[in-house]
């Protein structure tokens, strides 16, 4: 799964079409609106099918099958996870040998993460309660061997260049940030994945009303607003190599991890070497591939 949670990719309502000053009027208390909505959710994605703790617990690792093969042997590094959600991800990375750090501005994310790595036997593994912008302050200086960032993660941050920033701080010499991430192209598309529905373009904040959770849709929720950026190829890398990191690879995937186009695949992560134990969708044979999620390495000198 994703850790940090998936982007909406059904859109109720929102500010596409209003006037900048109106976006932001209505988007300016993002972070405590999407603290909310996140922190009303760990309670449910942590009893949750999607995530489903019991497999987790019993030694599934929920790492993409091409992550481990791009980021190498992490064995005695030093991995710090931005915006780690419950820590599955995290974890994971803990089983393959690093020494991690999650980091996550949700409260209850941070004690659900905790509990679970005492379940799972990673007591080292640490978790720390900070909004990403404030992590290096958070984390008192510390640089990492790698700091990553999984899905479902940019699209909360609106201000780009200070998350390369940041994430460029925290790298320590020799190391690299790595992400992986949903694909801009994809997140614009309509539901019969055939024509843009949304502008790529767009740069102002998009609000959404959706109650549920991508972990169950039909969960009762009270907490459903959330604000949400979308942020081009472009704009990622730009943004990192702006922050001083040197990009490595950018590469681009046909398959995600949410059925939201009409007629998708159901397959299974047969990425990298090894492949993973993750569901993925794909669109039908014959159809137009489109790139669906990326990723990209970017190394500190």
């Amino acid at each position: 799964m994703p850790a940090s949670g998936p982007a909406s990719v059904t859109p109720v309502t929102t500010t596409s079409g209003q006037t900048e000053s109106g976006r932001t009027a209505r988007a300016e208390d993002w972070r405590e609106t999407n603290r909310a909505l996140w922190d009303e959710r760990v309670p449910l994605h942590t009893d949750s099918a999607f995530y489903d703790l019991a497999g987790f617990k019993a030694g599934r690792s929920d790492l993409r099958g091409f992550e481990p093969d791009e980021v190498g042997d992490v064995t005695g590094k030093r991995l710090l996870h931005l915006q780690c959600h419950i820590g599955t991800d995290t974890l994971s990375w803990a089983r393959a040998g690093a020494d991690v750090t999650g980091l996550d501005f949700s409260g209850p994310a941070v004690e659900a993460a905790r509990k679970l790595a005492t379940e799972v036997g990673q007591e080292r593994a640490r978790f720390v309660e900070a909004d990403v912008y404030d992590a290096p302050d958070a984390l008192h200086g510390e640089t990492f061997d790698i700091v990553y960032t999984g899905f479902g993660a940019l699209c909360w941050l609106p201000d780009l260049a200070r998350w390369a920033r940041t994430a460029a701080a925290l790298v320590a010499p020799g190391g690299f940030l790595y992400l992986a991430e949903f694909h801009p192209v994809a997140m614009c598309l309509g539901e019969d994945g055939r024509a843009f529905a949304e502008d790529y373009f767009t740069r102002g904040p998009l609000t959404y009303d959706e109650p549920g959770s991508y972990a169950d849709m039909s969960a009762p929720t009270r907490h459903n607003r959330s604000v949400e950026w979308l942020h081009t190829m472009g704009d990622v890398v730009s943004a990192v190599s702006a922050a001083g990191l040197r990009l490595e690879f950018l590469h681009e995937h046909d398959f995600t991890l949410f059925e939201f186009l009409d007629d998708m695949v159901r397959a299974q992560d047969t990425s990298g070497s090894r492949g993973g134990a993750s569901t993925v969708y794909r669109l039908p044979e014959g159809r137009p591939r489109v790139p669906m999620v990326y990723s990209l390495r970017a190394s500190k000198e």
